[in-house]
């Protein structure tokens, strides 16, 4: 089973000149469509007397939503080379913004289509590319007598407990790896005292 995607470890930068124009790109690792508009309103209000702020984004593990927007270059002549870098180097739960400031030259429609696309490969020779595991989510209900044989299984599974609750009735949420999610609901088959809840798949 599939369970992994390639993303941005952390923000990067790169930049391209040709004929004065310059185009500055950033990478972001994103989750969520509304970090995505925040970093493009960020670097619109940082970068505002630049002409044109275009972006491109992949976000999801299965099946990515993709967006290209040519903020006001000729069609498909920015964005779209974004995107293609994307596609290219194989990421998702990526956002890739070029800010070009002109320079006085029309590049014409193949040296646009040039220019955002060679911003955004060096701005992907500069970052650092990495691998995550698409998890599954769960909720685990169980009383507190219950608490060693709850941690026993999520020692030997190599889990972290997030948002703990240890009273009469514990509580905790857990993230599996997608492939061993089956295996490790087993652990707790036979039971009935140890409640496990599938939530959402980060996806």
């Amino acid at each position: 089973m599939e369970d992994t995607y390639r993303t941005l470890e952390k923000p990067a930068e790169g930049l391209f000149r040709d004929r004065n124009s310059r185009f500055l790109s950033f990478g972001y690792p994103v989750t969520q469509a509304d970090e995505i508009h925040q970093l493009v309103n960020g670097l619109k209000k940082k970068y505002h007397d630049a002409r044109h702020h275009c972006y491109a984004y992949r976000l999801g593990a299965v099946n990515p939503d993709f967006r290209a927007n040519d903020d006001g270059e000729p069609s498909g002549t920015a964005g779209k080379p974004i995107l293609g870098q994307l596609v290219a180097y194989d990421v998702t739960n990526t956002l890739v913004v070029v800010v070009r400031y002109f320079g006085g030259t029309l590049l014409g429609t193949g040296g646009l289509i040039n220019a955002y696309r060679s911003a955004t490969r060096q701005m992907f020779e500069n970052a650092s590319i990495v691998t995550r595991f698409i998890e599954q989510n769960f909720s685990i209900t169980f009383p507190y007598e219950k608490l060693n044989t709850v941690m026993h299984v999520m020692k030997e599974e190599n889990l972290v407990p997030l948002h703990p609750l240890y009273e009469a009735q514990c509580r905790m949420e857990v993230a599996v790896r997608k492939s061993l999610a089956a295996r490790f609901m087993q652990r707790f088959a036979g039971m009935p005292e140890i409640m496990v809840d599938s939530l959402q798949i980060d996806d």
